[in-house]
């Protein structure tokens, strides 16, 4: 079994075509449309680490303009 926990925020959400790369290190959203203002684009990735060398997964789901819901799991 496993334990799931999430995280929401009313965020700027995050476009379909760019959830799967806001886990890749440094790799932050900049566009005409989206913005993130601070950081270094390093949390969701070490996070992404640390959930898999527990033998976790982890995923967001995202709405443009309305937050996002980041998820992960750890085995019991």
């Amino acid at each position: 079994g496993f334990y799931i926990f999430s995280v929401k925020d009313t965020g700027i959400g995050i476009q379909t075509e760019n959830q799967s790369v806001i886990f890749d290190r440094f790799r932050k959203i900049d566009n005409d449309k989206q913005h993130l203002y601070r950081g270094t684009g390093i949390g969701l990735f070490l996070s992404k680490q640390l959930v898999e060398m527990f033998g976790g997964e982890i995923w967001v789901e995202s709405e443009v303009g309305k937050g996002s819901c980041f998820y992960f799991t750890i085995p019991v």
